[in-house]
């Protein structure tokens, strides 16, 4: 019950967080969003990263293969990151959490190029979620929304930073690996803002409430907790609630941003949340979930 509840403050913080980076375009640019809130965020989990070290808690890692994995990782999240905050700019709180959320069902599907073999509920969980973003996106001319068309291309940057992850965790000290992406992003999005845009110490202030959130909270908070959180979920529960990241997201764009959602936008959330959920749990563990044992 614990590491659920804890799964769920994480997902309730990150579902959120679309909400702070929406108002984070109201004062800085976006790449000098992105590299303010990876770098505040790797300086949040450098503490847990040391209090770990001195625990004798990290797993032994080459240097080179940290360095190696920091860097594809980086570079991942900063390309997905990038979609992602742009995207929000010309779309919403609520589209992004539940367009960003396909990366759970675009993961298994991607993973057959490296011969992985998702079951009859991914393929389920895939309709649902490409009916429900039909609903959710595309408009009565068939064209897609460039904010949405951002996101959707994001998704599937996220899908290949899991993947990417899941390359490179066996192989190094995941925390070292979360501390090296969030720098290489953050260095990447400063030396694109630099070139790119112009950013005022008085924006960086005005946005301080905003990047801690996004950034401290999101990245620091959110991590440590899940990471705890983990080390005792049963994994089909820990997809699950995880998943309700873009229902908090709505939910935050309704509370804070006063987003309206029409009802066959509505349907097309639905049915985006249940392709997701659909695609996390296989029958067996369906009935495992809700089966009751008789009292002995």
């Amino acid at each position: 019950m614990l590491a659920n509840s804890l799964l769920l403050i994480t997902a309730a913080i990150w579902g959120l967080g679309f909400v702070a980076q929406v108002l984070g375009m109201n004062y800085l640019s976006p790449f000098a969003f992105i590299g303010a809130r990876f770098l505040l965020g790797a300086a949040s989990l450098l503490p847990l990263v040391v209090f770990f070290y001195y625990r004798n808690w990290l797993p032994q890692s080459s240097l080179r293969t940290v360095c190696i994995g920091s860097l594809v990782l980086g570079v991942i999240l900063f390309a997905a990151g990038s979609l992602q905050q742009v995207g929000i700019v010309y779309s919403n709180a609520s589209n992004a959490g539940f367009i960003t959320g396909l990366y759970m069902v675009l993961v298994p599907i991607i993973g057959l190029a490296l011969k992985l073999r998702p079951g009859l509920n991914t393929w389920i969980g895939t309709v649902l979620a490409v009916i429900g973003l039909f609903l959710l996106s595309v408009k009565a001319d068939f064209t897609m929304g460039y904010g949405d068309t951002l996101l959707l291309i994001g998704a599937v940057g996220w899908a290949l930073h899991i993947l990417a992850i899941d390359h490179f965790a066996s192989r190094a000290a995941p925390l070292l690996l979360a501390l090296g992406q969030f720098i290489v992003c953050g260095a990447l999005a400063v030396g694109v803002s630099l070139v790119w845009e112009t950013t005022t110490w008085e924006q960086l202030r005005a946005a301080t409430n905003v990047l801690i959130y996004a950034g401290v909270i999101t990245v620091g908070v959110a991590y440590t907790l899940q990471v705890i959180a983990q080390e005792r979920a049963d994994p089909t529960h820990a997809a699950i609630i995880l998943s309700l990241e873009a229902v908090f997201g709505a939910l935050g764009g309704y509370l804070f941003l006063q987003e309206q959602l029409t009802s066959r936008e509505l349907w097309g959330c639905a049915l985006m949340l249940a392709g997701m959920l659909v695609s996390q749990v296989s029958w067996r563990d369906f009935v495992a979930l809700f089966s009751v044992k008789p009292p002995a």
